[in-house]
């Protein structure tokens, strides 16, 4: 068997080094790692949840996954702390289409409850938290557990430009392939582990994906609302890239773009003389790592 072993390695590092051949490796999980005395390191963590539903006012998380990693000023990933996992038992049955699109059920999750003073306790160091669709899951994890009300949080997702560095969307398994893995996602833990190894991959810059998401994170963005606008303009406003809030929320029923605090000016100077045709000041909210993706905002 070892010998089996060795040869597929071989044959899987000749075709890798070959153009015409791409090689996915199965993603096995990094074990705990000892920090080194004296390292310069900081402590990030990775979540990723499953819910009964998309309303994270009123649907429950019936799955949390947490990976708790090191890495260095310049975003090189350099080892795992310690991994989280576990099963929350909800209020009701668990949707059909839920257990169809994440394999739990209301038998796997029976008679499980989260323990809340150890997921506050795993993610208490962490000075960044991390999730690849962060507008949806930080909105459920600061419901549950108010330690991540007042985090920083980020997005590997839609804070990394993945298409300027080559790929084609930011699906995780898609990413995941890629930087060269394949993964069997059964549970949230595991697309944790997938998420770890994506960030970890080096992009065509020469630097790993966590280099860029870290350095959008820390930039202030500022939100515009463009509050009462005539029906008609909605295409005009889709195409400049606002997105729609139907206030639902208790945010404002209204179009909004997240913007570079330097581009304020020209997105002002278009809704004065594109969309309200006067001199109008609109609603500004000023985001930053601690309150962009949250419920309060």
């Amino acid at each position: 068997m070892l010998q089996d072993s060795t040869n597929l390695a071989a044959m899987a590092e000749a075709l890798s080094r070959s153009a015409d051949y791409r090689v996915l490796r199965r993603l096995v999980a990094r074990p705990p790692y000892i920090p080194a005395a004296g390292q310069k390191v900081r402590t990030g963590v990775l979540l990723d949840t499953e819910t009964t539903g998309l309303d994270h006012a009123k649907d429950e998380i019936i799955e949390l996954g947490m990976v708790k990693f090191d890495y260095t000023g310049d975003g090189r990933i350099v080892g795992v702390r310690d991994t989280f996992s576990a099963f929350n038992e909800p209020s009701g049955p668990i949707p059909a289409e839920v257990t169809a699109l994440t394999g739990i059920s209301d038998e796997m999750v029976a008679g499980h409850r989260f323990d809340d003073t150890a997921i506050a306790a795993f993610a208490e160091d962490a000075v960044i938290v991390i999730a690849h669709n962060s507008g949806f899951d930080r909105k459920f994890a600061e419901r549950y557990w108010p330690l991540f009300e007042h985090k920083a949080w980020g997005c590997s997702m839609s804070e990394i430009d993945w298409r300027k560095h080559g790929f084609a969307g930011a699906q995780l398994g898609y990413l995941l392939n890629g930087a060269g893995y394949f993964h069997q996602a059964h549970r949230a833990v595991d697309d944790c582990h997938a998420l770890l190894e994506v960030l970890a991959f080096e992009l065509p810059t020469g630097a790993p994906a966590l280099a860029p998401l870290l350095e959008t994170a820390r930039k202030p963005t500022l939100r515009v609302w463009a509050e009462q606008t005539a029906f008609e303009l909605k295409d005009s406003l889709k195409r400049r890239g606002y997105r729609w809030n139907d206030g639902s929320d208790g945010r404002p029923k209204s179009w909004f773009i997240d913007i570079d605090d330097t581009a304020i000016e020209d997105e002002i100077a278009f809704l004065r003389t594109q969309i309200y045709m006067q001199d109008i000041e609109p609603s500004v909210q000023r985001l930053t790592a601690f309150t962009r993706f949250s419920a309060r905002i």
